[in-house]
């Protein structure tokens, strides 16, 4: 196995941190006033005010004019096709260069699979149809969520009870999508339903996938869902009361929306991973500057043995996080099957984070605790993405059974 990363990649990588450092940061700075405060950065009802949006979208169609955006998108959808080695370097020298609580740059520079660009699920929709949309996904301008989980169907899919009936050339679909990332601001929604409710009490398909429009009548985001003390963001409650939406935009064939769902899940399991490693770097390199020049004592807290160890220790985790990462993505480029290595990846990687995140502020001291730092915005995040996409612990039974089928080649 060679992990080298190749100088096309690496390339790439610096000409998306120049983008960032050339045409970002000027805007962030232009609109420290607004982006510097959660009390300006959102509206009262916890959405983005408008100008946040705005800007959000110029960096996505700007970013998508040069040729990043879409960078892990498929060639069949029109993107430029790089593998999951490509991405977990360039999620990670990304968010290691800047680190967390970047509105105009996590997921906006380099989009989530499952809220916005070429997201694998859009292979699943008719070739004529996804043609309408195209332009305006692939540009940035418009943006997708993935409607999945519902307020008692998390990682138990199948008790699901949102429904689509079948009326004529159209589906009506009726129930509720909770923590959906992006339903308040998307134009487009990849929502899952059940069409089968028998096939699905036996664990046997069932559910089926459609394209949205979230203009559509009965389309609704009625309320966010703000999480970790956050003032606002992007997860909302969608409300789904007759929505009608044609055949041809089914996602895949009926009953099988679960297989079509997962391509979306498991590419955003490396993008999360990579992007933890990336924040885990970025806040190694905060704790080691600082006790560099911290004292207590009359020397620098570097020298002190209980600093030293919480230091190594992040390193190992770091290093090993690196190393599943680097593994899982070489696997998935050569076609192998790596089912729970990506589990293994993503529940590793988002526990690691929180433990190195940790570990910063308290070389940090009472400093590691303010806004300024970003430090404690770091950890808020690692907090958080140990539950989406499935919690570390569905990812471990998820192991656990590939383990016993004499599935998981380690």
């Amino acid at each position: 196995m060679d992990f080298e990363v190749d100088a096309d990649t690496r390339a790439i990588g610096e000409a998306v941190l120049r983008f960032v450092e050339r045409e970002v940061l000027p805007l962030e700075d232009e609109h420290r006033a607004v982006l510097g405060s959660e009390r300006t950065l959102f509206q009262p009802d916890g959405r983005f005010v408008p100008e946040v949006l705005a800007l959000r979208r110029r960096i996505r169609m700007r970013s998508a004019e040069l040729g990043y955006y879409n960078l892990f998108g498929a060639e069949a959808l029109g993107g430029a096709g790089l593998g999951a080695q490509a991405m977990a370097h360039i999620q990670e020298v990304l968010n290691h260069r800047f680190g967390p609580g970047r509105p105009l740059i996590q997921t906006v520079v380099l989009p989530s699979p499952f809220t916005n660009g070429l997201s694998p699920v859009l292979r699943h929709l008719e070739p004529t149809v996804f043609a309408r949309y195209r332009e305006g996904i692939a540009s940035g301008d418009k943006t997708l969520c993935f409607g999945l989980s519902e307020p008692d169907a998390g990682s138990d899919v199948f008790a699901m009870k949102t429904r689509a009936v079948r009326d004529g050339d159209h589906w009506v679909l009726n129930g509720t999508k909770q923590w959906i990332t992006n339903s308040p601001y998307a134009d487009h929604a990849m929502v899952f339903a059940l069409t089968d409710p028998e096939a699905a009490a036996r664990h046997q398909g069932g559910v089926t996938g459609f394209f949205v429009d979230t203009r559509a009548p009965g389309f609704s985001v009625p309320r966010l869902i703000n999480t970790m003390g956050h003032l606002g963001g992007d997860t909302g409650v969608v409300i789904l009361d007759g929505v009608r939406v044609p055949d041809d935009h089914r996602l895949g064939a009926v009953g099988r929306g679960l297989a079509v769902a997962m391509d979306g899940v498991n590419a955003g399991r490396i993008g999360m991973a990579a992007t933890c490693l990336g924040l885990a770097r970025w806040a190694l390199d905060q704790a080691l500057e600082y006790a560099k020049v911290r004292k207590t004592q009359g020397v620098p807290i570097a020298e002190h043995q209980a600093i030293q160890f919480m230091l190594a220790d992040s390193a190992m985790d770091i290093y090993a996080a690196k190393s599943m990462i680097q593994n899982c993505a070489w696997r998935i480029d050569r076609g192998e099957a790596a089912t729970a290595q990506v589990s293994m990846v993503k529940a590793f990687c988002t526990e690691m984070l929180g433990r190195v995140m940790d570990r910063s502020i308290q070389v940090h001291g009472a400093m590691g605790l303010t806004n300024e730092l970003r430090i404690e915005e770091g950890w808020r995040f690692a907090r958080v993405m140990r539950i989406p996409d499935g919690t570390a612990e569905i990812q471990r039974r998820t192991i656990a059974r590939q383990l016993l089928g004499g599935r998981a080649d380690l």
